[in-house]
């Protein structure tokens, strides 16, 4: 079976949806508040997606979650180091093109 982009773009948004039914359903009372456990499990996808990503996901603000992280004194990166890797490789291909254009 040949995997295609928009066979991983869906397996990632069924992924992505997983994490916030998962996030809203720990919702406790019903204050309008999150429970410690929302902000743990939000902090816990920031360590591994970073803030935007984890935003976008769990449709937070960043700020909030910028604030939670504050609170518990855990400073993240502005995005995940494999983003640093990535965006290297994609220079290198894009140097080679030109070169090759050139």
């Amino acid at each position: 079976m040949k995997v295609t982009i928009s066979m991983l773009r869906d397996w990632v948004n069924e992924l992505n949806e997983e994490l916030e039914g998962e996030f809203k359903y720990m919702l406790g009372d019903e204050t309008g508040r999150y429970t410690k456990a929302q902000k743990e499990y939000a902090i816990n996808i920031v360590k591994d997606k970073g803030v935007r990503a984890t935003s976008r996901i769990l449709g937070l603000h960043r700020k909030t979650l910028q604030r939670w992280l504050r609170a518990e004194g855990i400073r993240v990166e502005r995005c995940p180091d494999w983003v640093y890797d990535w965006a290297y490789w994609r220079w290198q291909r894009q140097e080679k093109w030109k070169r090759r254009k050139g």
